[in-house]
Protein backbone atom coordinates (compact mmCIF):
# COMPACT_ATOMS: atom_id res chain seq x y z
CA UNK A 1 0.00 0.00 0.00
CA UNK A 2 1.24 3.27 -0.98
CA UNK A 3 1.82 6.29 1.32
CA UNK A 4 -1.29 7.76 0.06
CA UNK A 5 -3.29 5.28 0.41
CA UNK A 6 -2.74 4.73 4.13
CA UNK A 7 -3.33 8.66 4.56
CA UNK A 8 -6.58 8.56 2.67
CA UNK A 9 -7.61 5.71 4.80
CA UNK A 10 -6.36 7.42 8.08
CA UNK A 11 -8.47 10.32 6.97
CA UNK A 12 -11.38 8.41 6.32
CA UNK A 13 -11.74 6.69 9.96
CA UNK A 14 -11.30 10.32 11.50
CA UNK A 15 -13.97 11.22 9.89
CA UNK A 16 -16.04 8.45 10.46
CA UNK A 17 -15.29 8.69 13.92
CA UNK A 18 -16.55 12.25 13.93
CA UNK A 19 -19.60 11.61 11.92
CA UNK A 20 -19.37 14.04 9.55
CA UNK A 21 -19.59 11.48 6.84
CA UNK A 22 -22.51 9.42 8.12
CA UNK A 23 -25.26 9.53 5.52
CA UNK A 24 -28.90 7.91 5.47
CA UNK A 25 -29.74 4.59 3.77
CA UNK A 26 -30.13 4.66 0.44
CA UNK A 27 -33.78 3.52 0.84
CA UNK A 28 -34.12 4.63 3.90
CA UNK A 29 -37.60 7.35 4.87
CA UNK A 30 -36.84 10.48 5.51
CA UNK A 31 -37.02 11.85 8.91
CA UNK A 32 -40.20 13.37 9.95
CA UNK A 33 -38.33 16.58 9.62
CA UNK A 34 -36.91 15.93 6.03
CA UNK A 35 -40.75 14.40 5.25
CA UNK A 36 -43.09 16.76 3.08
CA UNK A 37 -45.95 18.54 4.49
CA UNK A 38 -49.15 18.53 3.71
CA UNK A 39 -50.49 22.81 2.72
CA UNK A 40 -50.82 24.50 5.72
CA UNK A 41 -54.57 25.21 5.65
CA UNK A 42 -54.80 29.38 5.64
CA UNK A 43 -54.59 31.11 9.07
CA UNK A 44 -57.05 33.50 10.14
CA UNK A 45 -56.49 36.96 10.28
CA UNK A 46 -56.22 37.53 14.21
CA UNK A 47 -59.16 39.66 15.78
CA UNK A 48 -58.45 43.15 15.61
CA UNK A 49 -59.46 44.96 18.20
CA UNK A 50 -62.76 47.29 17.45
CA UNK A 51 -62.02 51.29 17.85
CA UNK A 52 -63.28 52.64 20.06
CA UNK A 53 -65.24 56.19 19.30
CA UNK A 54 -65.66 58.97 21.17
CA UNK A 55 -68.40 60.43 21.78
CA UNK A 56 -67.74 63.54 20.15
CA UNK A 57 -67.68 61.19 16.75
CA UNK A 58 -71.00 59.27 17.58
CA UNK A 59 -73.78 60.62 15.16
CA UNK A 60 -76.36 61.80 17.15
CA UNK A 61 -80.43 61.88 16.88
CA UNK A 62 -81.22 65.61 15.22
CA UNK A 63 -82.57 67.59 18.56
CA UNK A 64 -86.36 68.35 18.47
CA UNK A 65 -87.47 71.12 17.08
CA UNK A 66 -89.33 73.74 19.29
CA UNK A 67 -92.38 74.78 18.83
CA UNK A 68 -91.19 77.97 18.15
CA UNK A 69 -88.58 76.69 15.43
CA UNK A 70 -91.50 74.50 13.46
CA UNK A 71 -93.96 77.87 14.00
CA UNK A 72 -91.35 80.20 12.16
CA UNK A 73 -90.33 77.85 9.46
CA UNK A 74 -94.19 76.70 8.47
CA UNK A 75 -94.68 80.56 8.33
CA UNK A 76 -91.68 81.71 6.37
CA UNK A 77 -93.42 81.96 3.13
CA UNK A 78 -95.98 84.42 4.36
CA UNK A 79 -93.13 86.43 6.83
CA UNK A 80 -90.31 86.38 3.79
CA UNK A 81 -93.29 88.16 1.55
CA UNK A 82 -94.03 90.61 4.04
CA UNK A 83 -90.39 90.98 5.04
CA UNK A 84 -89.51 91.03 1.45
CA UNK A 85 -92.40 94.17 1.05
CA UNK A 86 -91.01 96.20 3.97
CA UNK A 87 -87.83 96.30 3.34
CA UNK A 88 -87.70 97.32 -0.15
CA UNK A 89 -90.27 100.23 0.73
CA UNK A 90 -88.47 101.55 3.66
CA UNK A 91 -84.91 101.09 2.59
CA UNK A 92 -85.10 103.58 -0.53
CA UNK A 93 -87.82 106.34 0.88
CA UNK A 94 -88.97 108.17 3.64
CA UNK A 95 -92.45 107.87 5.05
CA UNK A 96 -95.07 109.89 3.21
CA UNK A 97 -98.54 109.41 1.66
CA UNK A 98 -97.24 107.16 -1.53
CA UNK A 99 -95.20 104.70 1.06
CA UNK A 100 -98.46 104.39 3.05
CA UNK A 101 -100.21 103.63 0.25
CA UNK A 102 -97.64 100.85 -0.96
CA UNK A 103 -97.48 99.27 2.75
CA UNK A 104 -101.22 98.90 3.42
CA UNK A 105 -100.82 97.27 -0.36
CA UNK A 106 -97.93 95.04 0.62
CA UNK A 107 -100.57 93.83 4.29
CA UNK A 108 -103.67 93.48 2.26
CA UNK A 109 -102.04 90.98 0.10
CA UNK A 110 -101.07 88.83 2.47
CA UNK A 111 -104.79 88.59 3.61
CA UNK A 112 -104.25 90.64 7.00
CA UNK A 113 -107.55 92.27 6.09
CA UNK A 114 -108.46 95.91 4.99
CA UNK A 115 -109.18 96.87 9.05
CA UNK A 116 -106.08 95.31 10.10
CA UNK A 117 -103.36 96.88 7.48
CA UNK A 118 -105.17 100.55 8.19
CA UNK A 119 -104.77 100.15 11.86
CA UNK A 120 -101.26 99.19 11.25
CA UNK A 121 -100.22 102.07 8.71
CA UNK A 122 -101.89 103.90 10.93
CA UNK A 123 -99.88 102.95 14.16
CA UNK A 124 -96.50 103.28 11.71
CA UNK A 125 -97.43 106.96 9.75
CA UNK A 126 -97.64 108.32 13.72
CA UNK A 127 -95.14 110.50 14.48
CA UNK A 128 -92.91 109.15 11.70
CA UNK A 129 -94.12 110.86 9.22
CA UNK A 130 -91.73 112.65 6.46
CA UNK A 131 -88.97 110.65 8.52
CA UNK A 132 -86.81 107.58 7.68
CA UNK A 133 -87.47 104.45 9.34
CA UNK A 134 -86.05 101.44 9.57
CA UNK A 135 -87.50 98.38 8.25
CA UNK A 136 -87.08 96.63 11.60
CA UNK A 137 -88.88 98.99 13.30
CA UNK A 138 -91.66 98.69 10.74
CA UNK A 139 -91.72 94.79 11.28
CA UNK A 140 -92.18 95.40 15.20
CA UNK A 141 -95.34 97.74 15.04
CA UNK A 142 -96.70 95.20 12.44
CA UNK A 143 -96.32 91.96 15.55
CA UNK A 144 -97.61 94.46 18.00
CA UNK A 145 -100.15 95.36 15.98
CA UNK A 146 -101.30 91.71 14.77
CA UNK A 147 -100.74 90.67 18.40
CA UNK A 148 -103.46 93.34 19.66
CA UNK A 149 -105.94 91.95 17.09
CA UNK A 150 -104.90 87.91 18.04
CA UNK A 151 -104.92 88.12 21.46
CA UNK A 152 -108.59 88.49 22.68
CA UNK A 153 -109.08 85.35 20.44
CA UNK A 154 -106.19 83.06 21.63
CA UNK A 155 -108.29 80.64 23.72
CA UNK A 156 -106.83 76.54 24.12
CA UNK A 157 -109.89 74.69 23.58
CA UNK A 158 -111.19 73.91 27.48
CA UNK A 159 -112.59 70.09 27.86
CA UNK A 160 -115.24 70.40 30.41
CA UNK A 161 -114.52 67.17 32.50
CA UNK A 162 -118.32 67.71 34.27
CA UNK A 163 -119.69 66.52 30.55
CA UNK A 164 -118.45 63.37 30.30
CA UNK A 165 -118.26 62.22 26.93
CA UNK A 166 -117.40 65.82 26.00
CA UNK A 167 -118.26 66.31 22.15
CA UNK A 168 -116.48 68.04 19.90
CA UNK A 169 -118.14 68.22 16.27
CA UNK A 170 -115.62 68.67 13.66
CA UNK A 171 -116.68 70.53 10.69
CA UNK A 172 -115.52 71.71 7.32
CA UNK A 173 -115.10 71.67 3.47
CA UNK A 174 -112.69 69.18 1.83
CA UNK A 175 -109.59 69.32 1.26
CA UNK A 176 -109.74 71.39 4.70
CA UNK A 177 -107.31 68.81 6.69
CA UNK A 178 -110.30 67.93 8.90
CA UNK A 179 -109.68 64.19 9.60
CA UNK A 180 -105.94 64.80 9.88
CA UNK A 181 -106.76 67.07 12.47
CA UNK A 182 -109.22 64.70 14.53
CA UNK A 183 -106.61 62.09 14.53
CA UNK A 184 -104.04 64.86 15.72
CA UNK A 185 -106.62 66.35 18.25
CA UNK A 186 -106.90 62.26 19.62
CA UNK A 187 -103.49 61.51 20.00
CA UNK A 188 -103.23 64.77 22.34
CA UNK A 189 -106.11 63.89 24.15
CA UNK A 190 -104.90 60.26 24.84
CA UNK A 191 -101.38 62.07 25.71
CA UNK A 192 -103.21 63.60 28.77
CA UNK A 193 -104.91 60.63 29.73
CA UNK A 194 -108.28 60.98 28.65
CA UNK A 195 -110.29 58.03 27.16
CA UNK A 196 -111.12 58.85 23.21
CA UNK A 197 -113.54 57.61 21.24
CA UNK A 198 -113.57 58.67 17.26
CA UNK A 199 -117.03 58.64 15.12
CA UNK A 200 -116.25 58.61 11.13
CA UNK A 201 -119.66 60.54 10.00
CA UNK A 202 -117.81 60.98 7.23
CA UNK A 203 -120.02 58.38 5.20
CA UNK A 204 -119.69 59.88 1.91
CA UNK A 205 -116.01 58.85 1.61
CA UNK A 206 -114.63 55.00 2.16
CA UNK A 207 -111.40 56.77 2.59
CA UNK A 208 -112.10 59.03 5.59
CA UNK A 209 -113.49 56.39 6.77
CA UNK A 210 -110.30 53.48 6.51
CA UNK A 211 -108.31 57.12 7.59
CA UNK A 212 -110.13 57.50 11.04
CA UNK A 213 -109.68 53.73 11.92
CA UNK A 214 -105.88 54.32 11.62
CA UNK A 215 -105.56 56.92 13.62
CA UNK A 216 -107.62 55.19 15.95
CA UNK A 217 -104.75 52.33 15.69
CA UNK A 218 -101.91 54.70 16.37
CA UNK A 219 -103.46 56.57 19.11
CA UNK A 220 -105.49 53.43 21.02
CA UNK A 221 -109.04 55.18 20.85
CA UNK A 222 -111.69 53.58 19.37
CA UNK A 223 -113.65 54.70 16.38
CA UNK A 224 -117.33 53.81 15.65
CA UNK A 225 -117.38 53.30 11.90
CA UNK A 226 -119.95 52.03 9.70
CA UNK A 227 -120.41 51.41 5.78
CA UNK A 228 -119.93 53.89 3.08
CA UNK A 229 -123.45 55.56 2.74
CA UNK A 230 -124.56 54.87 5.84
CA UNK A 231 -126.76 57.54 7.60
CA UNK A 232 -124.29 59.96 9.52
CA UNK A 233 -126.71 61.44 12.22
CA UNK A 234 -127.76 57.43 13.15
CA UNK A 235 -123.86 56.75 13.61
CA UNK A 236 -123.24 60.32 15.69
CA UNK A 237 -126.25 58.71 17.54
CA UNK A 238 -124.66 55.21 18.28
CA UNK A 239 -121.16 56.63 18.79
CA UNK A 240 -122.66 59.22 21.48
CA UNK A 241 -124.67 56.21 23.37
CA UNK A 242 -121.78 53.87 23.34
CA UNK A 243 -119.43 56.53 24.87
CA UNK A 244 -121.70 57.15 27.39
CA UNK A 245 -121.87 53.13 28.62
CA UNK A 246 -118.24 52.76 27.86
CA UNK A 247 -117.25 55.70 29.91
CA UNK A 248 -115.32 57.67 27.45
CA UNK A 249 -114.42 61.43 27.88
CA UNK A 250 -114.02 62.91 24.74
CA UNK A 251 -115.99 62.41 21.37
CA UNK A 252 -114.72 63.27 18.60
CA UNK A 253 -117.25 63.60 15.54
CA UNK A 254 -116.08 63.80 11.59
CA UNK A 255 -118.57 64.88 9.45
CA UNK A 256 -118.62 65.02 5.51
CA UNK A 257 -116.73 68.45 3.92
CA UNK A 258 -119.60 70.32 3.55
CA UNK A 259 -119.72 72.52 0.21
CA UNK A 260 -121.12 75.72 2.00
CA UNK A 261 -123.37 76.10 -1.19
CA UNK A 262 -124.97 72.86 -1.20
CA UNK A 263 -128.04 73.39 1.17
CA UNK A 264 -128.76 69.60 1.61
CA UNK A 265 -125.62 68.81 2.74
CA UNK A 266 -125.72 71.32 5.06
CA UNK A 267 -128.81 70.51 6.23
CA UNK A 268 -127.47 66.69 6.67
CA UNK A 269 -125.04 68.62 9.09
CA UNK A 270 -127.92 70.24 11.13
CA UNK A 271 -129.91 67.00 11.40
CA UNK A 272 -126.82 65.29 12.95
CA UNK A 273 -126.89 68.19 16.06
CA UNK A 274 -130.49 67.60 16.72
CA UNK A 275 -130.22 63.51 16.77
CA UNK A 276 -127.43 63.81 19.40
CA UNK A 277 -129.25 66.55 21.48
CA UNK A 278 -132.09 63.98 22.44
CA UNK A 279 -129.13 61.70 23.66
CA UNK A 280 -127.58 65.01 25.52
CA UNK A 281 -129.33 68.23 25.54
CA UNK A 282 -125.87 70.24 25.66
CA UNK A 283 -124.07 68.12 22.79
CA UNK A 284 -122.17 68.80 20.50
CA UNK A 285 -120.15 70.71 23.60
CA UNK A 286 -117.65 72.08 21.25
CA UNK A 287 -118.12 72.71 17.39
CA UNK A 288 -114.96 73.01 15.64
CA UNK A 289 -114.34 74.55 12.19
CA UNK A 290 -111.16 73.21 10.26
CA UNK A 291 -109.98 76.17 8.01
CA UNK A 292 -107.22 76.00 5.03
CA UNK A 293 -105.14 78.62 4.63
CA UNK A 294 -104.25 78.34 1.16
CA UNK A 295 -108.03 79.59 0.56
CA UNK A 296 -107.36 82.79 1.33
CA UNK A 297 -110.54 84.97 1.54
CA UNK A 298 -112.46 82.15 0.87
CA UNK A 299 -112.31 80.76 4.27
CA UNK A 300 -113.71 83.64 5.45
CA UNK A 301 -116.87 82.84 3.56
CA UNK A 302 -117.04 78.75 5.53
CA UNK A 303 -116.83 81.16 8.86
CA UNK A 304 -120.12 82.89 7.79
CA UNK A 305 -121.82 79.73 6.65
CA UNK A 306 -121.06 77.09 9.12
CA UNK A 307 -121.10 79.42 12.07
CA UNK A 308 -124.94 79.55 10.83
CA UNK A 309 -125.27 76.12 10.44
CA UNK A 310 -123.30 74.04 12.92
CA UNK A 311 -123.06 76.94 15.55
CA UNK A 312 -119.20 77.14 15.67
CA UNK A 313 -117.57 77.77 18.82
CA UNK A 314 -113.66 77.57 17.60
CA UNK A 315 -111.40 77.60 14.96
CA UNK A 316 -108.45 75.11 14.10
CA UNK A 317 -106.30 76.45 10.81
CA UNK A 318 -104.51 74.36 8.94
CA UNK A 319 -101.80 74.54 6.19
CA UNK A 320 -100.32 77.81 7.37
CA UNK A 321 -97.02 76.53 5.60
CA UNK A 322 -98.74 76.15 2.42
CA UNK A 323 -99.04 79.58 1.72
CA UNK A 324 -97.26 83.15 1.79
CA UNK A 325 -100.85 84.52 2.61
CA UNK A 326 -101.47 83.19 6.44
CA UNK A 327 -102.55 86.69 7.71
CA UNK A 328 -106.07 85.28 6.82
CA UNK A 329 -105.86 84.11 10.38
CA UNK A 330 -105.57 87.98 12.09
CA UNK A 331 -108.43 89.20 8.86
CA UNK A 332 -111.21 85.82 10.04
CA UNK A 333 -110.13 86.71 13.62
CA UNK A 334 -110.58 90.82 13.21
CA UNK A 335 -114.02 89.86 11.42
CA UNK A 336 -115.21 87.41 13.80
CA UNK A 337 -114.28 87.26 16.80
CA UNK A 338 -114.31 83.53 17.39
CA UNK A 339 -111.96 81.73 19.65
CA UNK A 340 -108.28 80.12 17.87
CA UNK A 341 -107.89 76.67 19.55
CA UNK A 342 -104.71 75.61 17.41
CA UNK A 343 -102.87 76.13 14.18
CA UNK A 344 -101.24 73.75 12.06
CA UNK A 345 -98.14 74.15 10.40
CA UNK A 346 -97.11 70.56 9.34
CA UNK A 347 -97.88 67.04 8.90
CA UNK A 348 -96.62 65.77 11.80
CA UNK A 349 -98.73 65.10 15.49
CA UNK A 350 -96.59 67.70 16.99
CA UNK A 351 -96.70 70.45 14.17
CA UNK A 352 -100.48 71.36 15.27
CA UNK A 353 -100.24 72.87 18.80
CA UNK A 354 -102.70 75.59 21.06
CA UNK A 355 -102.41 78.61 19.67
CA UNK A 356 -100.64 81.81 21.21
CA UNK A 357 -101.16 85.19 19.87
CA UNK A 358 -97.54 86.48 20.90
CA UNK A 359 -95.44 83.85 18.99
CA UNK A 360 -97.90 83.93 15.76
CA UNK A 361 -97.23 87.69 15.36
CA UNK A 362 -93.79 87.50 16.04
CA UNK A 363 -93.53 84.82 13.30
CA UNK A 364 -95.39 86.21 10.82
CA UNK A 365 -93.28 89.44 10.98
CA UNK A 366 -90.25 87.67 10.80
CA UNK A 367 -89.49 88.69 14.10
CA UNK A 368 -87.37 86.36 17.19
CA UNK A 369 -89.34 84.92 19.82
Amino acid sequence: MSDGDKDKRGMLARLFRRGETAQPEPHAPPSEAEAPQPPSPPQEAPPQAVPQTSPEATPQPAPRRSWWQRLKEGLARTSSSLGLGITELFSKRRLDAATIDDLEDILIQADLGIETAARITRSIAEGRYDKAIDPEEVKAVLAREVEAVLAPVAHPLAVDAGRKPFVILMVGVNGSGKTTTIGKLAAKFRAEGRKVMLAAGDTFRAAAIEQLKVWGERTGAAVIAREQGADAAGLAFDALSEARASGTDVVLVDTAGRLQNKASLMAELEKVVRVMKKLDETAPHAVLLVLDATTGQNAVNQVEIFGKTAGVTGLVMTKLDGTARGGILVSIAAKFGLPVHFIGVGEGVEDLEPFTARDFARAIAGLEA
